[in-house]
């Protein structure tokens, strides 16, 4: 009877060990973008409540974006997350959030950027499973989405493909006397500037040299298509779930430096599973790393040649 029972326990120990080790591999993988609301509604009403909801749980918006019809971007912080930012190299570029509200057809979708995937993939000192809880206590929650799932590991040190830029192989836009000498070029230069640049928040750093400056970007008059939010999301958001959270695109002044995220890393990350080749493919995008670079440098006041 004993030996019985000492088999059935082994066995029932086996199977918690494998449960346990199901669920830890599980938590251990990650999507980029959560999907809080999907169903009927009114576009504008739903806008203004996504802000309030927002700020009822203690987020302050930073900034709106509309790219394009049908389509709103609400960019948000909150002390708590400017504070991590604070604590990391390169940190400020994970200190706004976004989510995204879209018509599609006759529903509204409201998704959010993942706070824990991007505490990953920019390598921030807390996982922010803070700020995930509290925006899906404040959004809601459907359903984690985007187009592939990573682990822990590779996204801590995601790169594309062999060749591509990390997240610490920045662009290197421009580099001035002094931190405040920068941010003062850098606002000026975004104000008015032939590049199709412009800004749309600027979120300051605690305790450090560091700010970070959203921008909306159109193509000019005479210039690539390339650099052209619009043009970007038509290829890579073409998905029933819409990822233009993704949006805008963040300049950071860091120092007396002015750096961005480079668009093979920031795009891939955001995109992880998107094809090389094909309609829909990053290779329709092969002319945007540079195009975008161009853009900025000029946008920021930096040598172009």
């Amino acid at each position: 009877m004993m030996k019985h029972y000492t088999k059935w326990m082994s066995g029932i120990l086996v199977m918690l060990a494998m449960l346990f080790a199901a669920t830890a591999h599980a938590a251990d993988r990650y999507l980029p973008f959560i999907l809080a609301y999907k169903g009927p509604g009114d576009f504008e009403a739903k806008i203004a409540e996504v802000k309030q909801s927002l700020e009822g749980a203690g987020f302050t918006i930073a900034g709106d974006y509309v790219p394009y019809e049908n389509a709103h971007i609400v960019i948000f912080t909150s002390d708590a997350l400017r504070r991590v930012a604070a604590q990391s190299e390169m940190g400020g570029f994970g200190a706004a959030m976004r989510v995204s509200i879209n018509k599609v057809d006759d529903e509204v979708q409201v998704a959010f950027v993942n706070p824990e995937y991007l505490a990953v993939a920019y390598r921030m000192k807390s996982d922010l499973a803070n700020t995930r809880t509290a925006l899906e206590q404040a959004l809601g929650v459907v359903q984690e989405f985007g187009s592939k799932e990573l682990t822990k590991r590779k996204l801590g040190r995601y790169n594309y493909t062999f060749g591509m830029e990390y997240f610490d192989d920045p662009y290197v836009l421009a580099e001035y006397p002094s931190h405040r000498e920068a941010l003062a070029a850098v606002e000026r230069n975004l104000e008015s500037n032939s590049a199709g640049v412009r800004p749309l928040y600027r979120i300051d750093i605690p305790g450090k040299e560091e700010t970070i400056f959203g921008v909306s970007m159109k193509m000019p008059e005479g210039g690539s298509e390339h650099m052209d939010d619009t043009f970007q999301m038509s290829v890579v958001d073409f998905e029933e779930l819409k990822q233009n959270a993704y949006l805008p695109y963040e300049v950071m002044v860091m120092g007396n430096k002015v750096i961005a995220l480079h668009m093979r890393f920031r795009m891939a990350v955001h995109f992880p599973g998107l094809k090389m080749m094909g309609s829909n493919s990053f290779m329709r995008l092969m002319s945007s790393p540079e195009a975008i670079r161009k853009s900025l440098v000029e946008a920021v006041g930096g040598d172009a040649s």
